[in-house]
């Protein structure tokens, strides 16, 4: 096979997808992308509920409001949409049809939410063996707070990331924050991405699907890392650093004359580079500072010697100086700098798809880059049940197909 034909990694795969708002369509968006047939369902007349969630909202071709919020674009290309009242019993059961095409369900109700309907994994799981069905829920279906629900701003409080997050005790601005976006429903929906790749992969082996139990909180305790082991190993909880980091000296940002700057310094010969680089060799052979450990130990007497000389120069001065010693460093920038950057630019970020209002929608590329069978933006996020009609024909000629003949 050559690579001209190549399919896309998950071509043949089609997914059933019951969830809405971030983590879920997170997930389904990451399978599309893939190249999977995501088949979204959406309540009759008002869909996720991130199609409101505005503004902004597209525009047409007119330069006027669509009722597509951007928020609901960022999380949905790809998809189709079918509208579908799993509340009424004939809902129930074209969800259930629908299933009987699909390798995958992914949901994000509440544990037992979709019992009442008779589609949660225990009313699926007979009728269904080889269906792999991904819940996404708060707290997990097991343990006391199972039936709660779960939202990424308070499991950041709850998960531990907001004690660490924000400047330190005593300083001004102190006080624990939140991420600038939704990094909870981001890595559940990663982590969910990737437990239903392997169960795809296990399936091929024993032809059976199975039930994935993916929780915010428990991925969200997962992605603390360092900062659990931080814990785990010395009995002290990790406090808030700011923009330095805990482990690691110097690693933060500091202000220059005319802006601020991070310099990532990960070991101690790029601290000797990057002393020489700002002027201060002797700092870099000081016993106080010559080791990471050192540092750490003497950080109060360190840093603001550093802060002292960062200040008295240029950002992009300092930024071309420890470039060219290999010392990691950068700007801060705000979104608009950041699809302006020319690394950015050539790596082609910044995607438009044709949209159904007449006009085009944005898209930010997937990072997920393939030799042979790249990423393709196939379509915009789906307008409010887009492709209901094409699906139900689908489904009629399938099930005309598995009608027997005499």
């Amino acid at each position: 096979m050559t690579q001209a034909t190549r399919k896309a990694p998950l071509d043949g795969i089609r997914v059933l997808d019951l969830s809405r708002v971030l983590a879920g369509p997170w997930c389904t968006q990451n399978l599309a992308d893939l190249g999977a047939d995501v088949i979204k369902v959406e309540r009759p007349k008002v869909g996720d509920d991130t199609r409101a969630w505005g503004p902004p909202f597209l525009k047409d071709e007119n330069g006027n409001d669509t009722t597509e919020a951007a928020y609901y674009l960022s999380t949905n290309r790809n998809k189709r949409s079918i509208e579908v009242d799993m509340a009424t019993p004939e809902g129930a059961k074209l969800i259930r049809e629908l299933a009987t095409g699909c390798d995958i369900l992914v949901e994000n109700f509440k544990v037992g939410g979709l019992s009442q309907y008779g589609l949660d994994y225990d009313s699926m799981k007979d009728a269904f063996p080889t269906l792999i069905y991904c819940s996404i829920t708060g707290f997990g279906q097991t343990g006391p707070y199972r039936e709660r629900p779960g939202y990424d701003f308070m499991i950041q409080g709850m998960g531990g990331l907001m004690s660490i997050t924000g400047e330190r005790d005593g300083l001004p601005g102190a006080g624990p924050q939140k991420a600038g976006v939704a990094v909870t429903d981001i890595i559940t929906g990663m982590y969910a991405t990737v437990a239903i790749l392997a169960a795809i992969q296990e399936r091929n082996r024993s032809g059976l699907g199975q039930h994935l139990d993916i929780a915010l909180l428990d991925c969200h305790i997962s992605m603390l890392a360092n900062q659990n082991l931080n814990f785990m190993t010395s009995g002290k909880a990790p406090e808030r650093a700011g923009n330095a980091h805990q482990n690691v000296v110097p690693y933060q940002v500091f202000k220059t004359s005319d802006g601020f700057m991070i310099v990532a310094v990960g070991n101690d010969s790029q601290y000797r580079a990057y002393c020489e680089a700002i002027g201060v060799p002797a700092l870099g052979q000081d016993p106080k500072f010559v080791t990471n450990r050192q540092r750490i130990i003497h950080r109060a007497e360190l840093i603001p010697q550093l802060e002292a000389i960062m200040a008295s120069g240029k950002r992009d001065d300092w930024i071309a100086k420890l470039e060219a010693a290999g010392v990691p460093c950068g700007p801060i920038q705000t979104i608009d700098q950041v699809f302006a950057h020319p690394q950015v630019i050539a790596r082609d970020i910044w995607k438009t798809v044709p949209h159904p209002t007449g006009g085009t929608a944005p898209t930010t590329a997937s990072p997920m880059r393939f030799s042979a069978t790249p990423v393709q933006y196939r379509r915009a996020a789906p307008m409010l049940g887009q492709h209901t009609d094409e699906i139900l024909k689908e489904l009629n000629d399938r099930k005309e197909s598995a009608a027997p003949t005499f």
